[in-house]
C-alpha cells in the first residue's frame, strides 16, 4: 500500500456510475500489438489493472487472444454485461480479483498489457519490472500511460484536483521510462508520445457540464493538429520484447 496512489475506495467509487459501451473499431495503439498466431496456437494475454475489461474484451474479439484480466477491484457483473453487449461469450475473459503487487504465478503471458495503471504508483520502476517478470520469453510488453505533463495534466490540476493528484507524474517523464527499460534490458524497445492530442475529464468527478463541454469542444479542435510533444500528446506508449 505504501506504493500506492489509490486505493480500492478510491476504484468502487469510480467505477460506481460507470456508462456501458461496445469495444472501439480501432485503437492509437493498434500499430503495437504483435501477430496473434503461431504455428496455430493461440496467444496469452493479461491485462494489468484493467477493469472493467473493455480492452481485454477488445484483445479478445479483435485479435483473438486467450485474455486474462488482472485487478484488485472487478465487479464480475459489469464484465458479463460488456461481454453482452459486445456480442461474445459470458466468461470468456478470465478475471484474477487479486492485488498484482501479491500476484505469483508460474504462467507466463505472450502480451503483457496496461492502459492507465502505472502512473497510480510512487516506484515506476518496480511496477514495470512486475509486468516484465510475467511476460513469456519471445513475448510482448505493451504499457500506455496518460501524460499530464503537458496542457492535459494543467487541466486536471484545474478542475480535478482528485484525480490529477492519484498520478505520479514523474512516471510520465520520457527520460525516467527510458532508463528504466534499458535497466530491465528489453528488446525491441520503444518509448514515444502519441499523436493526435486530446483532453478529459474522469466521468465522475466533476458535476459541471460548461467545464466539461468547454473541455470536449478544445479537445475536438485540438485533434486537428496531429503532433507528438510533450506539450499536447495524451498518452505515452512503451513497448517491448522479452
Amino acid at each position: 500500500m505504501e506504493n500506492n496512489l489509490t486505493n480500492r475506495n478510491y476504484w468502487i467509487e469510480y467505477w460506481k456510475n460507470y456508462s456501458y459501451k461496445p469495444i472501439p473499431k480501432k485503437t492509437f495503439f493498434d500499430k503495437c500489438i504483435p501477430i496473434t498466431s503461431e504455428n496455430n496456437r493461440t496467444k496469452t494475454f493479461i491485462e494489468i489493472g484493467g477493469f472493467p475489461g473493455l480492452m481485454s474484451i477488445y484483445f479478445y474479439k479483435k485479435y483473438h487472444y486467450k485474455t486474462s484480466l488482472l485487478d484488485f477491484y472487478i465487479d464480475k457483473d459489469i464484465i458479463n454485461k460488456l461481454e453482452e453487449i459486445n456480442q461474445i461469450p459470458k466468461n470468456s475473459i478470465k478475471l484474477i480479483e487479486y492485488d498484482f503487487f501479491l500476484y505469483k504465478s508460474n504462467v507466463k503471458f505472450d502480451l503483457v498489457f496496461s492502459l492507465g495503471f502505472i502512473e497510480h504508483f510512487h516506484n515506476t520502476y518496480d511496477v514495470i519490472k512486475r509486468h516484465v517478470d510475467i511476460v513469456a520469453n519471445n513475448g510482448s510488453l505493451l504499457i500506455i500511460l496518460p501524460n499530464f505533463k503537458g496542457l492535459n495534466g494543467w487541466i486536471q490540476k484545474k478542475f480535478d484536483k482528485d484525480n490529477y493528484y492519484a498520478h505520479n507524474l514523474d512516471s510520465m517523464e520520457i527520460a525516467n521510462l527510458k532508463k528504466i527499460i534499458e535497466k530491465l534490458q528489453l528488446k525491441n524497445t520503444k518509448i514515444e508520445y502519441t499523436a493526435k492530442p486530446m483532453l478529459w475529464l474522469a466521468n465522475n468527478n466533476t458535476n459541471n457540464n460548461f467545464i466539461r463541454s468547454g473541455v470536449r469542444l478544445l479537445s475536438f479542435f485540438l485533434k486537428l493538429i496531429p503532433i507528438k510533444c510533450k506539450f499536447l500528446s495524451p498518452y505515452i506508449i512503451i513497448s517491448a520484447t522479452k
